[in-house]
């Protein structure tokens, strides 16, 4: 975004889609998610965050693409038995995504996994309230992690951590899920 689209849209400076990468390979799917989202016209701010493990050429690829790039430390749910009954044992570092709510210079957000192809303007989604997300087809108790509304706060992120610790999780997305029952609850 411009400084003039800016002071015509200060929507923009506080709402972003945000997606992560934890390997080089995914970097190209990333990449294609900011292209994808700007090619149809979003006023939100694209950010990416970035593992350790992402080459100081991807980063300065992304870096170009991206309007911020933050690098955050891998969460890994290490429940290596269900995730091998899945057979996706990549799985346990979706946990990584609760960096999410950290990102606190933004009063909302949309994730958005790195494998996503937009095709048409989705800004829709900060109308969404937190925590919204499509069900997993695959697990009707939770949701698909893929893509979500959230409204990053460091009090949600230290409780669900705090709910990760004490409950468990073989994928980062039961621990948003019973989060979200928990919070609806209240």
């Amino acid at each position: 975004l411009t400084d003039t689209d800016r002071k015509h849209n200060p929507v923009a400076i506080l709402e972003a889609f945000v997606t992560l990468v934890t390997t080089d390979s995914y970097c190209m799917g990333a990449t294609v998610v900011a292209r994808s989202l700007r090619r149809h016209g979003t006023t939100r701010r694209i950010v990416v965050m970035v593992t350790p493990d992402i080459s100081e050429h991807s980063r300065f690829a992304l870096e170009n693409v991206f309007d911020e790039v933050i690098a955050v430390d891998v969460m890994d749910s290490k429940d290596r038995l269900h995730l091998s009954l899945l057979g996706r044992p990549e799985l346990g570092i979706t946990f990584t995504k609760i960096h999410c709510w950290t990102l606190t210079q933004y009063s909302k957000c949309v994730f958005l996994d790195a494998d996503t192809l937009v095709l048409s303007n989705v800004d829709e989604l900060f109308e969404r309230d937190e925590l919204s997300a499509a069900p997993d087809p695959g697990w009707p108790d939770c949701f698909n992690s893929g893509v979500f509304v959230f409204r990053p706060s460091l009090l949600t992120h230290t409780r669900l951590l705090d709910h990760g610790l004490q409950h468990g999780s073989f994928d980062g997305n039961t621990r948003l899920h019973a989060w979200k029952k928990k919070k609806n609850k209240l």
